[in-house]
Order: C-alpha cells, then structure tokens, then sequence
C-alpha cells in the first residue's frame, strides 16, 4: 500500500466518526494555542515594561532606602541606619560636590482613594515631589500648569494628574482647576501629564502628583522617602554620578568603612537586567503551563485511537486475512493519530495568531516566531509518540482473533 492510499484510509477513518474526530483536535488546538498565546503575553509583558523604564531615560539613577547593605559602601554592624530626605535630594543636585548630576528630586509615594462628584477611585502610584521631577523622570505636561517651588515651599494642595487618572475621574470633563479629594483632603487639580503608555498591568499614567511638602504635612507622615530620582549629565557618566552620591550620602549619613549601607542605587541597566530575567522566568512558567495542556491533548490522542482500534478490530482481521502486511496496518493507524495532530496543531498556530491580536490584562502580546514553530511542532511529534502504542497494538493483532472479535 502507498503513502497515498494510506492517507486516504486514514482520512475516510476520521471522516467516520466525526465528533469525536473533532473534540479529539479541539485538545491538541487549545494546547498549541495556549502556548503560542501566553508565551506571546510573557513577551510582550517583557517588551512593555522594558519600553517604559527606556522612556524615563538610560541616564536615570533611583536612590533607595534600604535597611540592609547598598550596591555601594560597606555592609556592616553597628551605625545607626537613617532615612532619606529632601535635603539629600538638594545636597545630590549640587553642582560642585556632584558635577555629573543634572537634576535630582525627592519622591514620596502612596496610594489613596480619590473623590470627585460622589464618585470615588483607587489611584496607586500617588507621588510627592517636587518641580524638578518632571524633567528628572522625562514627565512632560499636556494642559494647565506645573507647581512650582513656591507652591512646595507654601505646601500648598495642588496636583498633577496622569491621563489615565483624569480618563477615570472626570470622563470626557476638563480636570483643570477642579477639586478633588485624595484621601479626603481636598486638592485643586493644576495640569495634566502627557501621556507616556502603560506597562503591562502598571499603568504609569494612572498616577498624580503633589508637592512632597503637603503630602507628608496631609497624606503619608514624616520618616523616610519612598526614593530620590536623579539624572546623570549622559549615559556615559552614570558611573560617575553614582560614585559622586555615593560620596555626598555616606558623608551626610556618617557612613564609614566598617558602617552599613542605608541606601541603595540602582540604575536603568539594571533594572532592565531584572526585569528581563523575571520575564523570562514568568514567559518559561506560562509556556510550561500551557504545555501541560498540550499533553492533554496528545493523552486524548491515544485514548481516542485506542477506542478507535478497539471499534475496527474486525475490519483489521478482515484486511489481515486478504494480505495486508503488517506495515500497512501500523501506518493507517499512525497516519490517522498524525492527521489528528497536524489538523489540531494547524488550527491552534491559527487561534493562537488571533487571539494574539487583542490585549490580555492590559497587555499586549507579542508573538515569538519560535514559539508557533515549536508548538506545532511538538504537537506533530505527539501525534506520533501517542499514536504509536494504539498503531502497534493493531498491527500485532492476530487475523484469526480479530476476525473472532463482535
């Protein structure tokens, strides 16, 4: 028997059955389009957050307090830790002691519930600060105006909101000189920010903007700033600006050799690295989850070609008794379990592909060519490996038992 006329056994088997055929594809498809998808959404969710810290700038640099030993200085016994503050912030921007150094900005964060017209919602990243922020982290504005050192000095309550924020709160309504209450304090609402795109789940637009003054005298309290954000003159002169704040906090924090780091610096490279190695773990476990279900599918396969054989034991004996070589049975079988397979794994590349096209939990995802050649691939191969233990058991079928077979 050719290659030719064992696929078309193969297919005229199918065709006899052709709900089970169907369910028994709609497996292996959910298995290839699931892995096709969630790797896609691991990308993307990669790819987004990577977009996000590049847009704030590769000059960037991010003081934060930490009670355990900093990337530099020391890690030690015996100092007392102390906290970060808007002097520092001012004592990092001078020109003398730190030349490489553009600008630097306290930032105090938190999240509140915020009320306008009866109507409340959570915004998460609430951030206090001051005027030079904006520059630091490339935060332009869009409508109204920027507070300015006056209103910080003053801790007056106006607020910067975020698009995403305004979208939320006010609907298609100007937000400008509007009131507000965030934490039920009023604010008056001053600008509005550009818009600067999501990343992933964290929306960076969903956020607002106060001068640190009133929100630690209104909001959060007194102790340690969240960071101080601060932007090196070039990329290439971040190792400088490190070594600089490095020097202006271990002298304003009395930390010597033998003392422990209260701070931490961290720098968009790094950042990136971290973020690029904990999306690829979270892409591995969603492609390990998707491929279990894959599995599944090829588990469906035998079961199903099982039955199948179980169903045709007769007809076997009957092709047996009349010459059909043992070869011709194992590949009516096989091909039958392969067609399975290759159908189911051809229409899950094409669900996986559109389901690709539309946001998943606020992500976009972003297709990995390797993983739709993989998953078909592998899904071809479980059509084989499943379909081989139900070939084998027909083609060793004796035709005097199997003609015997009701």
């Amino acid at each position: 028997m050719n290659p030719v006329e064992i696929v078309r056994f193969a297919v005229l088997g199918l065709a006899a059955n052709k709900i089970r055929t169907a369910l028994t594809m709609l497996g292996v498809l959910i298995g290839v389009g699931a892995v096709i998808l969630l790797v896609a959404v691991g990308n993307g969710s990669s790819e987004s957050v990577q977009a996000s810290i590049e847009k704030l700038g590769t000059n960037l640099l991010t003081v934060s307090h930490t009670a355990g030993g900093g990337r530099f200085g020391a890690a030690g016994r015996g100092s007392t830790l102390k906290d970060l503050t808007p002097e520092d912030a001012k004592a990092l921007a001078n020109p003398v002691l730190a030349p490489h150094v553009k600008s630097a900005a306290p930032v105090q964060t938190t999240s509140q519930s915020i009320t306008y017209a009866g109507q409340s919602v959570t915004v998460d990243q609430i951030v206090g600060t001051t005027p030079d922020w904006f520059a630091t982290t490339n935060h332009d504005l869009s409508l109204g105006a920027l507070f300015t050192p006056e209103d910080v000095t003053a801790r007056r309550r106006v607020a910067i909101l975020g698009s995403t924020t305004v979208e939320n709160v006010f609907g298609t309504e100007s937000a400008i000189d509007k009131e507000i209450l965030i934490g039920g304090v009023p604010f008056r609402v001053a600008g509005v920010l550009e818009t600067k795109g999501g990343s992933g789940a964290q929306d960076s637009d969903d956020t607002i903007v106060l001068p640190v003054t009133t929100m630690r005298d209104s909001l959060t309290g007194y102790g340690s700033l969240s960071s101080i954000a601060v932007r090196a003159t070039s990329s290439d002169e971040t190792t400088f600006a490190q070594e600089e704040i490095t020097s202006i906090l271990n002298n304003r924090h009395k930390i010597t050799g033998s003392a422990q780091s209260d701070y931490r610096i961290t720098d968009q490279q790094a950042l990136l690295g971290a973020n690029d190695e904990t999306n690829k773990t979270f892409t591995v476990l969603l492609a390990a989850v998707a491929a279990i279900s894959l599995l599944v599918g090829g588990i469906g396969i035998t079961n199903i070609m099982l039955v199948t054989v179980a169903e045709r034991t007769r007809e076997i004996g009957i092709r047996k008794a009349i010459g059909a070589p043992r070869g011709a049975i194992l590949g009516q079988f096989l091909a039958e379990s392969t067609l399975l397979s290759v159908i189911g794994g051809g229409l899950g590349v094409a669900a996986g592909l559109f389901a690709a096209r539309f946001e998943v939990v606020g992500i976009a995802p972003v297709v990995v060519p390797s993983s739709v050649i993989g998953s078909f691939a592998v899904s071809v191969a479980i059509g084989l490996f499943f379909g081989g233990y139900p070939a084998a058991r027909a083609a060793a079928l004796r035709p005097i038992e199997a003609l015997r077979h009701e």
